[in-house]
């Protein structure tokens, strides 16, 4: 028997890695000598550098960057030398992890940081970028990363503005005439799961801005600016911002990455799912087993195990569902095409022993489920 283990993580509770181990041991109990392949994946959000790594051995390089409020932090990205590839989570640099809730104020934070990484990761010889822009706690559409390669975003004077959303409705003219080469031959792929255009009601002020500190004045003052950049930016790059589908994630850096940095915006899943090899891995597999810390409605759409499940469907192979809670009927489940599944809260005494004892629980789960294998 062939079993790869394809899961996410239990937010909180259990890595994909962990995961793995714990469904190991349960179906080393019944097939002893069954052919175990792991396959830990994520779709880009927290955890995803954990899973690259695992795929990359690469290692964690820290260095000093500002943060959204331009003070310098030490922040860390991965970089593996042998395939000269570098993960860089957003978040390291530019996220809403680095700021209490009190300081959340995204008219005035920039994507800077996330910029000096990636020039970084380009000086220590990447050739090749992945970007994780989740959890960002900016507004800027890139202007600040933008900034680290040279660009100027200049004004009706002509005077250089501070690279911040609340400056973007004042740029009339981007200078790139000190912008670093060093970047062009660098591949940047973007993990971007969401689909809002630059701006409008369904734009990256009206739909994310207030969590990371607007209010109703601050939504309008970035729609507004954001709207006006992306003429500069069409005249400019001569495209069509706001046609582009997923632009306005994580404050317009869907936009910024793909005319700054010449960036691909890919579904997170997509790209861990190339980086692991799934497609090779999965050959010749009798059961894929997945799982997440929740299993509901969500998982339809994008996320980690819907991705897992396209593969399977193209290769007829039978799905097994671990995960810490079910939420989904059998109709749904058979719907989305899982043959089996089980979740840890059924077997803990409580959430909090769900939680601390999340491996014991998938052991069993695994267990159980290579008994009625074999039955």
């Amino acid at each position: 028997m062939k079993f790869v283990l394809a899961p996410d993580k239990f937010k909180d509770s259990l890595s994909g890695l962990e995961f793995c181990e714990a469904a190991k041991e349960g179906l080393l109990k019944v097939f002893p000598k069954a052919n175990i392949v792991f396959c830990p994946l994520a779709d880009g959000g927290d955890g995803t550098i954990e899973v690259v790594n695992y795929f990359l051995t690469g290692e964690l390089v820290t260095t000093e960057v500002k943060n959204p409020f331009f003070k310098a932090i030490k922040a860390t990205y991965l970089y593996a030398s042998d395939s000269r590839i570098a993960f860089i989570e957003m978040a390291e640099a530019s996220g809403l992890k680095l700021l209490e809730v009190q300081e959340r104020d995204c008219k005035n934070t920039s994507t800077l940081g996330t910029g000096q990484l990636i020039v970084d990761a380009i000086k220590r010889g990447a050739k090749e970028i992945i970007l994780g822009i989740g959890g960002s706690a900016t507004n800027d559409c890139g202007i600040g990363m933008a900034t680290a390669f040279g660009y100027r975003f200049l004004d009706k004077n002509g005077k250089e503005l501070e690279p911040i959303g609340a400056n973007l409705s004042k740029i009339v003219c981007i200078d790139d005439s000190q912008v670093a080469t060093t970047f062009q031959n660098v591949v940047f792929k973007i993990a971007c799961d969401v689909t809002n255009p630059l701006y409008g009601k369904n734009g990256a002020a009206y739909v994310y801005a207030k969590q990371k500190g607007a209010n109703e004045y601050d939504i309008k003052l970035l729609d507004q600016g954001l709207e006006n950049f992306s003429k500069v930016l069409d005249e400019k790059f001569h495209v069509k911002s706001q046609e582009i589908i997923g632009g306005g994630a994580a404050g317009g850096m869907g936009v910024g990455t793909m005319l700054f940095l010449n960036g691909e915006l890919v579904p997170g899943i997509t790209l861990l799912k190339e980086l692991a090899g799934f497609e090779d891995k999965i050959k010749d597999a009798d059961w894929i087993i997945t799982g997440e810390g929740k299993l509901d409605e969500q998982t339809l759409f994008g996320k980690t195990i819907k991705g897992v499940m396209d593969d399977a469907k193209q290769n007829n192979i039978n799905v097994a569902a671990f995960c810490g809670l079910l939420d989904l009927t059998e109709i749904q489940l058979k719907q989305f095409g899982i043959s089996y599944a089980d979740e840890v809260f059924h077997k803990a005494d409580n959430l909090e022993d769900a939680m601390n004892n999340a491996g014991k629980y998938v052991s069993i789960i695994a267990e159980e489920f290579a008994k009625m294998l074999k039955k």
